[in-house]
């Protein structure tokens, strides 16, 4: 398999995110929330559908666009449930935590989680993730230039994701594929489904080798994994992985490329903090604020009740976008402007409350080891000024197609 191949197949994903098409739908956020912080979507509006082509029994839609909206749902597991992605993420993953909602949520959460471990982090930062990033560096180190998604921030998180899972090298482009196809059910089930089975039965085949050969890598740790006398199955296992791959692939690629391509645009913050590390974790909570990687995640209404004071139907399904609570300027002030300086509170780019992301610790990892890279590695680090017109772009993804810089 090639590098075209690999790209070939997050190109085609990527156009049908928004990427290339959308360049900066937060004013519209904007006007949204200026409204109502929770608000009904009009389905043939957004997407110019005919009266008859709605179903008669099509449950109401709401938007949460309000960093308030959006912490009351996302706290509160009780009137809100994650049961909807069942119904379609349900379908090319497994059951997942994904899906789950409490008790069900916090006793594979517990299980899960052993996996993550202080000790664990500290032995991938040593051992894997600050090599992964070098050998990535080593490419064009000498060459003064470089494309950084496509030689840095698109390769190192996968290969990163495959090293915990103990897969060899000359598997990892294929890997790559599954990961993109697998949540490209959005407009290719068949090809999505395709992608499950197939990685299914890679991983499924790994797992069996592992329960006979007990190791310490990520695989081992969740067959291990123990609560109250419950294990995880293969099937359990299998399902987190084809979780795991899209999540700590996917966004942390696209959250560091968004830190990154900021700071680049506001120079006086790049130096600050190549200057004084001490302002990484500032620095990267703001990126994540400033730019999610991922802009929208879903629940449904188990019962009539409100958010914020406005009614929402029972069963309704809310998108609650996350990006337009990272903008709210009743919370931030100049909230579409990246400042690491700023006050830090509260985002919701890892979610909130029960299902906030598991595997934040490791993305926030990932991306200070591949900032300090930078720093140490790249010497005046800047934007090529031959290509000015690049910009982050997205609609449910969002990040730079290319960044190309130039260094020494």
């Amino acid at each position: 398999m090639t590098d075209n191949i690999v790209s070939d197949a997050f190109e085609e994903f990527n156009r049908n995110m928004g990427m290339g098409r959308i360049q900066n739908p937060y004013p519209t956020f904007a006007e949204m929330r200026c409204e109502l912080p929770i608000q009904p979507v009009d389905l043939r509006k957004m997407f110019g559908f005919e009266v008859d082509d709605m179903p008669a029994d099509a449950p109401p839609i709401y938007t949460a666009c309000t960093y308030d909206a959006v912490h009351e749902i996302l706290k509160d597991g009780e009137r809100f449930s994650s049961q909807i992605y069942a119904g379609f993420m349900g379908l090319v993953m497994g059951h997942t935590i994904l899906e789950m909602d409490e008790p069900e949520h916090h006793r594979y959460r517990s299980l899960l989680m052993q996996a993550f471990s202080k000790r664990a982090m500290e032995r991938w930062e040593t051992d894997l993730v600050g090599p992964v990033i070098d050998e990535c560096i080593d490419t064009f180190a000498d060459r003064g230039r470089a494309e950084l998604i496509r030689e840095l921030t698109f390769p190192f998180p996968v290969n990163v994701i495959a090293g915990l899972l103990g897969l060899p090298k000359e598997d990892i482009d294929q890997f790559h594929v599954w990961t993109v196809e697998l949540i490209s059910i959005g407009f290719d089930m068949e090809k999505s489904m395709r992608a499950s089975k197939a990685l299914g039965d890679y991983l499924r085949e790994k797992i069996e080798y592992r329960r006979a050969h007990l190791a310490d890598d990520f695989v081992s740790v969740l067959i291990k994994a123990e609560l109250d006398g419950h294990s995880l199955t293969d099937d359990e296992i299998i399902a987190f992985c084809r979780l795991l791959l899209p999540a700590g692939a996917e966004t942390t690629y696209r959250s560091s490329s968004n830190l990154i391509y900021g700071l680049l645009r506001n120079p006086d913050q790049f130096e600050a903090l190549k200057n004084d590390r001490s302002l990484m974790p500032k620095a990267m909570e703001e990126g994540l604020r400033w730019e999610p990687p991922l802009l929208t995640i879903m629940r449904t209404a188990v019962e009539d009740t409100t958010v914020c004071g406005v009614p929402v139907d029972k069963d309704a399904v809310i998108i609650i976008n996350l990006g337009s609570a990272n903008h709210d300027d009743k919370r931030w002030e100049q909230s579409e402007e990246l400042d690491i300086l700023r006050k830090q509170q509260q985002h919701m780019a890892f979610g909130f409350g029960p299902h906030m992301c598991l595997g934040q610790h490791l993305a926030r990892m990932e991306t200070r080891v591949v900032m300090d890279k930078i720093f140490d590695r790249l010497p005046n680090l800047r934007l090529d000024p031959a290509e000015p017109d690049i910009a982050i772009t997205g609609m449910t993804f969002r990040t730079p197609q290319r960044l190309p810089v130039v260094f020494g």
